[in-house]
């Protein structure tokens, strides 16, 4: 096992057959596969701004006191979404966190300095193995493989990177967003298990009954899974991509859309708030009384209008189609 100070290692593939006792408990996440629902809905939630905010410029508001810093380190910011400019940049950050938040519960960003050209990248890296042991920030890496197009695959031993935390970036998922999804996850979780169990109450043909009569309801099976399911994403609002349902109101549904908005929204502002933190933290090193504010502008939606909506749409004082628009357009 080798330790040393070191940049993060940004991707890697473990050594699964030499995964000992620490390396289980560090990297269990890696093993995990979400299942049907449970992977539908991190991609739904994830999916923070709309396609039809996703041309506009102005998505959000910077307030700074040092507007080159904030270039420096805003401008090269590697996401998966290869953006450019700033707004671009904090749209991407704000995605890809919210993304690694949904599926592990914490995010990480890595600032490289390049000391030719005077830039710094902001890089993602996996939370997996990312802990602070005795105030010292740590990355446990297990024994990987990496392959090769034109060599021999190399397998590395066990590492132990101590890293600067003065370059690291780390987002939590809110508290009350975390319980709200652990609760509805638990639910899901157990629907994705016996997703298809109704193929158990198949009466079995035989020689001497080739067509049996089956008393199973299979209606009764699907829905009650159904309001299993419904039950349990109540608070965050996911519909389950159940569009054409002829048992639901168009009230039903539109509160529905409301309440999963206003997740998404609160989701965004406490990674904005987050954000501004954590670049005003690590900008210090470049300028001791460095700080940055993000807020989203009024080109995107807002928790109060929404809020304003439900109580009217309670009232019965707003069309069905001003509630689709205002959720969906922007």
């Amino acid at each position: 096992m080798k330790i040393f100070r070191s940049e993060p290692l940004h991707l890697y593939q473990h050594h699964d057959a030499h995964l000992g006792f620490f390396d289980r408990l560090l990297v269990k996440g890696e093993q995990e596969r979400p299942g049907f629902n449970r992977r539908m809905f991190d991609e739904d939630f994830a999916r923070l701004f709309n396609s039809m905010s996703r041309g506009s410029s102005n998505l959000f508001e910077i307030e700074s006191n040092d507007d080159d810093l904030m270039q420096k380190l805003l401008g090269n910011v590697n996401t998966r979404y290869g953006s450019h400019t700033i707004d671009e940049s904090i749209r991407g950050l704000v995605e890809e966190i919210a993304q690694s938040l949904i599926w592990c519960g914490s995010s990480y960003f890595f600032i490289h300095e390049d000391t030719e050209q005077e830039k710094i990248h902001l890089a993602s890296f996996h939370s997996y193995g990312v802990l602070s042991l005795f105030g010292t920030l740590i990355q446990w890496v297990p024994k990987r493989r990496e392959r090769h197009w034109d060599r021999d695959g190399e397998v590395f031993s066990r590492e132990i990177r101590i890293l600067d935390a003065a370059k690291v970036m780390r987002f939590d998922m809110p508290i009350l967003i975390k319980r709200m999804l652990s609760a509805q996850n638990r639910t899901l979780t157990v629907l994705d298990k016996h997703q298809f169990g109704e193929t158990n109450f198949h009466s079995q043909a035989t020689h001497d009954t080739p067509n049996p009569t089956n008393h199973f309801d299979f209606s009764v099976w699907k829905d009650t899974q159904e309001h299993a399911l419904y039950r349990a994403t109540r608070r965050t609002g996911w519909n389950g991509r159940k569009y054409d349902s002829i048992k639901r109101s168009d009230f039903f549904d539109c509160h529905r859309l409301i309440r999963f908005r206003r997740n998404q929204l609160l989701l965004i502002d406490d990674i904005l708030n987050q954000l501004s933190s954590e670049l005003s933290r690590v900008g210090k090193s470049y300028k001791a009384d460095f700080s940055v504010k993000i807020s989203g502008t009024d080109e995107l939606p807002n928790v109060a209008y929404l809020n304003e909506l439900e109580v009217k749409l309670a009232r019965e004082e707003v069309g069905i189609n001003e509630i689709l628009d205002y959720c969906y357009e922007r």
